[in-house]
């Protein structure tokens, strides 16, 4: 009898259900988390004369755990009010350029009360930070956005959670990322642009600034690809192999799945988010473990463990915030990327064009890897100055962030004190700055 028994579970939890499952246990497990998150902050609360008790100060500890452990994760607002630019501080606001359903075109703006700041920050070079679309949103770039705010005007392509897409908007290929890339380069102007790509979209940046070139039109005035996979077949990590172990079928019978009701995007082939986050952590099991360990005893230290609970909880409320992607571009990218290295072997078609990267011959190409970085290994962005025969010996830079990991190369004190300099003074070196732009409430702001 068991066998049969056994058969229908499996039948019953066969990859279309896994999807309603996951957000049934989600919202079972919702009134448990808040729960968790009152009865913690109460313990917790320095004004609980009792809280400074070993006893509940554990229980309160333990609480703030499980809250962490069963809460959903939304995804969070930007949060960038203010920088330091031009040695004074500057408001910043957020204002979509475009808003297209799979993507917004965001733009920080930059506003000063003191005429010489503001006349600086419109003459500061234009920068289009392309996010990855691998199942984090683009806010996981915080970190990259704010320091690159310090000396340039920064744009960045938001994607949407696929979920929240309806069926009406139709699929989203890989080649609808590459072309929505030659879109906002063509709306920023080509001419004082410069272009960051971070991770999975340095594929697709490169067609797409490839793809301009073969047409005859301008292209920015720099490249800079960080940590990306232009030639996955170098340096392969645990990442590259999973896609080439198994086959296209293997993907789409297993990691594509349908969004249930609840979400604009009801009945909509998607890989969801959840999945790419278990992924993520079983990459490096043991140490987010740790962390969780660490948040649990700094949670029972009281306001000697403060400064790192926080920094944990600011981390892991960015890591497992996630989004759904297409199955189109998700199924895509693993064949065109991880299984065919299309790109990278001269036989990518996109929209029946094939993309020639030695077509490019005025933008300056800056490669950066880190040297730990377990996602994309060694020499696979690199790649991108073969590809790129015919750009000029004195526009081209490689980088190599040392002790940097993957996301040590954009976020962190690593990217921040190595690598933004380089990139910084790359632009510099290679682009002109931008025209004053007067802001709607007057000419003492740049916007």
């Amino acid at each position: 009898m068991g066998t049969p028994i056994l058969s229908t579970v499996a039948q019953a939890l066969r990859p279309p259900m896994i999807y309603s499952l996951h957000e049934f246990q989600r919202r079972l497990l919702e009134p448990l988390a808040e729960y968790a998150d009152v009865s913690a902050r109460t313990l917790r609360d320095p004004k609980n004369p009792l809280a400074k008790l070993p006893q509940l100060r554990l229980l309160g500890a333990s609480n703030a755990l499980l809250h962490r452990l069963t809460k959903r994760y939304k995804k969070l607002p930007w949060g960038i009010d203010e920088v330091l630019a031009h040695g004074k501080p500057v408001s910043v606001a957020e204002e979509t350029i475009l808003d297209e359903p799979f993507c917004k075109l965001v733009r920080f703006v930059r506003r000063s009360e003191d005429g010489d700041v503001a006349r600086r920050l419109g003459n500061d070079p234009k920068v289009l930070v392309c996010a990855p679309l691998s199942g984090h949103h683009a806010t996981l770039l915080r970190d990259t956005i704010r320091t690159l705010l310090q000396d340039h005007d920064v744009y960045v392509t938001d994607w949407n959670d696929a979920r929240d897409v309806p069926l009406t908007e139709g699929d989203f290929h890989l080649d609808d990322y590459v072309h929505t890339i030659m879109r906002f380069i063509r709306t920023l102007g080509a001419d004082q642009l410069h272009i960051v790509s971070v991770c999975q979209p340095t594929v697709p940046v490169l067609g797409a600034v490839s793809l301009l070139a073969q047409a005859g039109e301008k292209t920015p005035r720099s490249l800079t690809l960080m940590g990306g996979p232009i030639d996955a077949r170098k340096s392969p990590t645990s990442v590259n192999l999973l896609a080439t172990q198994h086959s296209y079928d293997w993907f789409e019978k297993n990691m594509i799945h349908k969004v249930p009701r609840g979400y604009a995007g009801k009945g909509r082939r998607v890989y969801p988010g959840f999945l790419q986050l278990t992924a993520f952590v079983m990459m490096n099991p043991k140490n987010h473990f740790k962390a969780y360990v660490r948040y649990w005893v700094d949670s029972i230290k009281g306001e000697s463990g403060e400064s790192a609970r926080i920094t944990h909880e600011r981390f892991y409320d960015e890591y497992n915030s996630v989004l759904d992607m297409d199955a189109a571009y998700y199924l895509e990218t693993v064949r065109v990327v991880f299984q065919d290295f299309a790109l990278a072997s001269g036989t990518w078609n996109v929209r029946g064009v094939r993309v020639r990267p030695s077509a490019i011959t005025e933008t300056a190409i800056f490669t950066v890897e880190g040297e730990k970085d377990d996602i994309s290994g060694a020499g696979q962005t690199e790649a991108a100055h073969d590809l790129c025969a015919n750009v000029p010996d004195d526009k081209r830079k490689h980088y190599v962030a040392i002790g940097a990991g993957h996301y040590g190369i954009f976020s962190g004190r690593k990217w921040r004190e190595g690598v933004y300099p380089q990139i910084r003074d790359f632009i510099r070196q290679h682009g002109g700055a931008t025209k004053a732009i007067a802001a709607s409430n007057g000419s003492a702001h740049a916007s």
